[in-house]
This record gives structure tokens, C-alpha cells and sequence, in this order.
């Protein structure tokens, strides 16, 4: 079950990092933006490594509030479900209940 959710996860990363890279080319030509909801929305989606990845190395939406404190939100909650997962197992994400 864990390479489906890898293979997920990457996927999602990448979808995010992209979004973010043709947001900002757009940004750059004056062209139709990417929703920052739609951004936020992938990064909750499991695309958060890629949207702080994009966030760096492309120096987009660095600056931008309330859309930086709520992309490190999204972060936290991430890093607290990895967290939650390798220290009480898979049957707390599921049923709420330690292994």
C-alpha cells in the first residue's frame, strides 16, 4: 500500500511545482494567473513539499499574506500527519486509534 501513496505523493508534488512555475510565468507575461486558492488547494492535496520547492526556487508567492502563513500551515499539518503515522502507525490515520 505504501507505493501507490509514494507514487501519489510524487505526482502531486510535481502537479504543484508545475502550477506554481506556470503561475509565475503568467505572472511575469501578464496572462491569466493561477487561482491562489487552486495552489493552496494542491499543496493540501499532498503537493506541499512542491509548492515550498516551487516557492524557493522560482521566488514566487514569498511575500504574499495570508497565502504564506496559510501554505505553512498546510506544512505543519502535513508534517504532523508524517509524524502521527511513523510514531502511532497506520491505524491512527484511519480510525484514530494507536497501534
Amino acid at each position: 500500500m505504501i507505493l501507490p501513496f509514494i507514487a501519489y505523493l510524487v505526482l502531486a508534488n510535481a502537479a504543484t511545482y508545475a502550477a506554481f512555475a506556470y503561475d509565475k510565468s503568467m505572472a511575469r507575461a501578464g496572462g491569466r494567473r493561477v487561482p491562489e486558492r487552486t495552489l493552496l488547494g494542491l499543496a493540501l492535496a499532498g503537493g506541499s513539499a512542491g509548492a515550498v520547492t516551487a516557492q524557493r526556487t522560482l521566488r514566487h508567492k514569498t511575500q504574499k499574506e495570508p497565502f504564506r502563513s496559510i501554505l505553512l500551515a498546510i506544512v505543519f499539518l502535513h508534517v504532523a500527519l508524517v509524524l502521527g503515522w511513523a510514531f502511532l502507525g497506520e491505524a491512527w490515520l484511519i480510525d484514530g486509534s494507536a497501534a
